[in-house]
């Protein structure tokens, strides 16, 4: 039987924070080394160089994959999913400020309780829930087209949120596709690494497939950008997310994950000199009240938590 997890204390809220500061720096790290490697090649690199840990790790463990759990098909899935996520959030970084990635990456939860809403009788919409979607797309449609009618916003940045948008529906599907098939069941670990097997897999054909694996040039940024995103965050950082879950209250947890797109605002804007419109600036605001509203009802008003929204294996 697995122990009782408890609220959020302090330790679990200065982790969070440590885990929200590296999760909203790693589209700032992708941008600071678009110039030594493609932003597409770099999503391949980094998934398998995190494959090859977590693979290993298993090892370590004697945790070993099967066929006969039910979890390939799904696997398969989420890998193509996964895939998609950092295919849109690599073009889309080509385009657009990273300090908007973040905010529209981050729009995953909204996508995934609409599609448990459809496919999970126990995890339908509250009225409430409902007012945080009009609020967070509300946002959506002030961060798009508030910028670009006051002429401060370009038709290539705009397309570079678009997919950012298609980035966080990614996600959102994975979500979905890990809660309703037997990877809800699975190992942490297993359900990572068919994510990351996929997208090293589909991701790296594309980049040479469109002359996106070139030129690298594996200079300091280079190197420090790859390693960070394939060993800080996509490795260590989700072994410490996955702790965390195994220990204190999930909802609880969730709602200080909401800090993300807040610090890759900051460190957009504080490392890459973005300029924050402010058009987006208060379109962001309302995404993240709308997810907030959308992801933890249960902490705006008494009573039982509902079923909890899960989040796929990677951040």
């Amino acid at each position: 039987m697995s122990s009782p997890r408890k609220p959020a204390d302090g330790f679990a809220l200065a982790t969070m924070l440590l885990l929200c500061s590296i999760w909203g720096m790693q589209q700032v790290a992708v941008k600071l080394a678009a110039p030594h490697v493609p932003p597409l090649m770099q999503m391949a690199l980094r998934s398998g160089i995190s494959a090859l840990l977590v693979g290993l790790l298993c090892w370590v463990r004697g945790e070993r994959l099967s066929s006969r759990d039910g979890t390939w098909r799904p696997g398969l899935l989420a890998g193509a999913l996964f895939a998609a996520e950092f295919l849109f959030v690599g073009e889309g970084l080509r385009h657009t400020h990273a300090s908007h990635m973040a905010v529209f990456l981050y729009t995953a939860p909204v996508f995934a309780a609409l599609g448990l809403h459809w496919l999970v009788p126990s995890e339908r919409l509250r009225s409430s829930q409902w007012a945080g979607m009009g609020v967070a797309f509300a946002g959506i449609l002030l961060a798009f087209g508030g910028g670009w009618l006051r002429g401060g916003v370009s038709l290539e940045v705009l397309g570079g949120d678009a997919l950012g948008l298609l980035a966080g529906l990614a996600w959102g599907a994975t979500t979905v596709v890990v809660r309703v098939s037997a990877l809800s069941e699975a190992r942490p670990t297993q359900t990572l690494l068919y994510q990351l097997v996929g997208g090293f897999a589909l991701l790296l054909p594309v980049a040479l497939l469109t002359g996106q694996a070139g030129p690298v040039s594996l200079t300091g940024v280079a190197w420090a950008s790859l390693l960070f995103q394939g060993i800080v965050v996509c490795f260590a950082s989700y072994l410490v997310w996955f702790w965390l879950l195994r220990r204190y209250l999930a909802s609880s947890l969730s709602v200080f994950s909401f800090m993300t797109p807040l610090f890759g605002v900051s460190a957009g804007v504080l490392v890459l000199h973005e300029r924050a419109d402010a058009s987006f600036a208060v379109g962001a605001v309302l995404v993240l009240t709308g997810i907030l509203v959308v992801s933890a009802p249960g902490l705006l008003r008494p009573g039982p938590p509902p079923p909890r929204v899960p989040h796929s294996s990677h951040i």
